[in-house]
């Protein structure tokens, strides 16, 4: 009876030791929970920056407009009847 009463204690102790200090335990599970936590992260950035670009592709479909002005501040276009003015200052 006692040889079994050390051979469960034993295998208690071995179990606890993996759970709490082996490779697949607790320390395991706690880089993976940051990792997920770092990943919905980025995640929602994603989608931040995936939103701001439909709407931009969408204002742009919508009308000549908003073609035209990012046209005019990113790309410096005139119209043919406008006449360009560059002033430098000294």
């Amino acid at each position: 009876m006692r040889w079994i009463s050390i051979g469960l204690g034993a295998a208690l102790l071995a179990l606890q030791w993996q759970l709490w200090i082996g490779a697949s335990g607790v320390p395991e599970l706690l880089e993976l929970r940051a990792s997920i936590a770092e990943q919905r992260a980025a995640n929602r950035r994603a989608e931040q920056r995936n939103d701001a670009l439909a709407a931009k592709v969408e204002s742009l479909k919508e009308g000549p407009e908003a073609l035209e002005g990012r046209a005019r501040r990113e790309l410096g276009m005139i119209r043919e009847d406008e006449v360009f003015y560059q002033v430098v200052e000294e």
